[in-house]
């Protein structure tokens, strides 16, 4: 089980943040006015299990008219496709002659967008965080997520800097782990996670994993066929370098925009290879030790 988060419907309500807090009872912040736009809690923490990214962009003009695509006016497509287009590219496009605009259109140049995204833990398949924890206080569920049992965490805190995300954080004061645990308590009892249930356009999908990444395919051919080819999913492969992750998105812009890195890879992937060639070493060890004593003796003989 996991999510599918449809960033394209995402309107930043932060109902999400907020189902999530209050469900699981998580500690108030965001109350200090941060000058980063809307984004008032900033990152995902020990106190934030869901955060909702604004990105504030300005839009490039569209291409079209005589060198265009061969209109003289935008349609209802041109519209939406303008909420997707790149950003970093300077005046006109490539093979667009001319770009005409209506003043007080939605593409209008240098007219402002937001990207709005809730993020959250990915539950990732192949999971660093499980990997290092010495205590078992990290766990695969049955529904194939990843939770912290706090009343087993010991604060080491070696769970941090696992994460390729940088989602798992410490709680001040208190020295344990916390993360998002997709409402486990909730799904067990076959209700939706808290934050699935609060969304009011349906960005946040929840059920099972093969499902979810059928009707993202879909839905993402859909917005490419309406003109927005810069959609694109994030974390569905489970070829990346996470293995899949169990949350995963659908994006407008490139993942660095977001926040989240492009090329994620388990922190943790050579520890067998290092934990082999430790072994190695410390039995060519045993044996040089070994080796020496036998020597040593019969030096000693008379």
């Amino acid at each position: 089980m996991g999510f599918f988060t449809d960033t394209s419907v995402c309107i930043g309500c932060k109902a999400c943040e907020v189902a999530c807090k209050e469900w699981n009872a998580i500690p108030e912040d965001g109350l200090v006015l941060t000058g980063m736009s809307y984004d008032n809690s900033v990152r995902l923490s020990a106190d934030t299990w869901r955060h909702v990214a604004f990105v504030e962009q300005r839009r490039p003009p569209v291409p079209w008219g005589p060198g265009g695509d061969g209109r003289d006016e935008p349609t209802d497509v041109d519209v939406l496709a303008v909420a997707a287009l790149p950003t970093d590219t300077p005046g006109e496009w490539p093979g667009a002659a001319t770009v005409t605009v209506p003043p007080d259109g939605p593409g209008a140049p240098g007219e402002l967008r937001w990207l709005m995204a809730s993020d959250v833990c990915k539950h990732c398949t192949h999971a660093a965080c499980l990997d290092v924890c010495p205590t078992g206080s990290l766990f695969r569920t049955e529904f194939g997520t990843v939770v912290v049992q706090e009343d087993i965490c010991n604060g080491c805190g070696y769970c941090v800097p696992a994460c390729p995300y940088g989602v798992i954080d410490q709680r001040k004061g208190d020295g344990r782990a916390w993360k998002c645990t997709l409402c486990y308590d909730r799904i067990g009892d076959g209700l939706m996670p808290a934050c699935a249930q609060a969304c009011p356009t349906e960005s946040i999908q929840y059920g099972p994993l093969d499902e979810l990444r059928q009707r993202a395919d879909a839905r993402v051919e859909r917005l490419r066929d309406a003109g927005v080819p810069e959609a694109r999913l994030y974390g569905d492969s489970p070829d990346d370098g996470v293995g899949g992750a169990g949350a995963f998105f659908l994006l407008l812009d490139e993942p660095e925009v977001y926040g989240l890195p492009p090329d994620p890879v388990v922190t943790t992937r050579d520890l067998p290879d290092m934990w082999r060639h430790v072994a190695m070493a410390a039995g060519g060890l045993v044996g040089a030790t070994a080796l020496a004593c036998l020597t040593g003796r019969r030096g000693r003989r008379p």
